[in-house]
């Protein structure tokens, strides 16, 4: 086991985001989490990587308690969150975004870094010297995951990275997406609100509904769930998550894709 979010709760004054929230993600697997907007799934990407403190609950990665734990120190754990919105530096160049993500690692590895990077994404080689609030939505979002690459993480925490893009640009990234797990073999845990492609991308899905899991399974039962289907995928919000039941404990994880595999 990977990750594991066990029972986390995250407040806001009064306001409680999550309610014992939990989910699993095994090494090489890529898992996604659906849900509307202020279902509390941005949130909950920020607890794992240490940028807002949980109420109750546990975190785990590669065995150890994240809880506490300060979001530089989580990062050089190996665990890369890459923001919605993007987060690149806009007066900054292309070159040195990249830089900044691989800061505190030797030189001649961010300098291999960026080489897989510029292979990965070949027009931020062409614009290395552009500044990043010049370039195209679509090279933001690839300037994104390439800086997030630059720690050569073991899991990578995205958060809603089709957002404004265009659908030919959302077809491009998200086949960067299973490249980045299947060939490079980095585990993925992918924030969506596109639930349709998201569940064509990863294996296994939790739908996250007013701030607590409300079903989980392996994504090709989810892409025919009625329930899933008349929620997301027919553009409706959940209103009776009462009826939704979580699976037996054997459905909670499936292989996921190691490095190499095809």
């Amino acid at each position: 086991m990977l990750l594991r979010v066990e029972k986390i709760s995250v407040c806001y004054g009064a306001v409680e985001a999550l309610r014992e929230v939990s989910l699993q993600v095994d090494e090489g697997q890529m898992v996604g989490v659906l849900g509307a907007n202020g279902a509390g799934k941005t949130t909950l990407l920020k607890a794992i990587s240490g940028l807002v403190p949980i109420r109750s609950g546990t975190i785990e990665f590669e065995g150890k308690v994240l809880n506490g734990v300060p979001p530089h120190e989580i990062a050089l754990m190996g665990v890369t969150h890459v923001p919605e919105g993007r987060g690149i530096f806009p007066t900054l160049t292309v070159e040195e975004n990249l830089n900044l993500g691989g800061y505190g690692r030797p030189k001649d590895e961010v300098t291999r870094a960026k080489e897989e990077v510029f292979s990965l994404f070949p027009v931020l080689r062409e614009r290395r010297r552009q500044l990043a609030g010049t370039l195209s939505g679509g090279e933001q979002q690839m300037l994104a995951l390439g800086r997030g690459l630059m720690r050569n993480p073991r899991v990578m925490l995205l958060d809603e990275p089709s957002l404004g893009l265009a659908p030919i640009l959302v077809e491009g990234v998200f086949k960067t997406i299973k490249e980045i797990n299947r060939e490079r073999g980095v585990t993925i845990l992918l924030v969506e609100q596109n639930a349709r492609k998201a569940l064509n991308l990863v294996e296994y899905g939790y739908v996250l509904e007013t701030g607590r899991i409300v079903i989980e399974g392996p994504a090709e039962d989810l892409r025919t769930d009625e329930r899933v289907r008349a929620a997301y995928l027919g553009g409706r919000a959940l209103r009776d998550t009462k009826s939704f039941k979580a699976p037996p404990p054997e459905r909670r994880s499936s292989p996921g894709w190691k490095a190499g595999q095809a």
